[in-house]
């Protein structure tokens, strides 16, 4: 095991720990203090994510948090590159590890978003050619089912697979790690979709479930 080996490994708590404190940013809890929401208790998912900001909060809400989750993980991968220039793959661990933030922030108890639009970022901040076909791909399932956890089952799986196709098999492990952990935070919505009481996005937009 050569000296250089180790003092890259010894570097990625560093980067994860920059891509998580950047994960843990969230417009959602922001906007919902400034408006007098209860993202918990109102109703919609009690997810403090744009998905539920959509449907407690409006569409402008709902674009705002998206895209603010997007970015940050944008942020995360590209930060990492500039200030770990000298590390295998620094974007990756970053992106990851801001998923993880946006899902489990300290300052609330680990109680966060489910982590679909910082994938999403997270994606387009890697590859962004492939993640604009993806988004292409995304847009046709969520127009045919109107579910977005099908737009976000199909992401979390097919990026991964992506590496793993183009032999990039570290990449597709550490990747898989974020995809495992919101597999099973949309376990409850996967069973909401079955019964029948999962709330599309047609209906979010319309504002059918909005506090009023």
């Amino acid at each position: 095991m050569s000296l250089e080996w180790i003092n890259q490994f010894s570097v990625y708590p560093l980067v994860a720990l920059v891509g998580y404190l950047i994960g843990t940013s969230n417009m959602a809890m922001y906007l919902a203090k400034l408006k007098g929401v209860d993202l918990a208790h109102d109703g919609g998912t009690g997810n403090p994510g744009a998905s539920n900001a959509l449907i407690l909060m409006g569409w402008k809400a709902g674009v705002l948090v998206g895209a603010h989750d997007i970015g940050k993980a944008v942020l995360a991968v590209w930060l990492a590159g500039v200030l770990f220039p000298g590390v295998a793959h620094p974007g990756v661990v970053a992106g990851v590890a801001c998923v993880i933030g946006h899902m489990y922030p300290f300052y609330t108890h680990f109680r966060g978003g489910k982590g679909f639009a910082a994938y999403l970022g997270m994606t387009l901040a890697l590859n962004w050619k492939f993640a604009l076909a993806l988004l292409v791909v995304l847009a046709v399932l969520l127009l045919i089912t109107d579910y977005i956890v099908v737009c976000t089952m199909t992401t979390v799986v097919a990026v991964p697979a992506y590496y793993a196709a183009a032999g990039h098999f570290v990449l597709m492990a550490l990747l898989c790690v974020a995809s495992a952990v919101i597999i099973g935070k949309h376990r409850v919505n996967l069973a909401r979709i079955a019964n029948g009481t999962e709330i599309g996005f047609r209906s979010a937009k319309r504002g059918d479930h909005r506090v009023r």
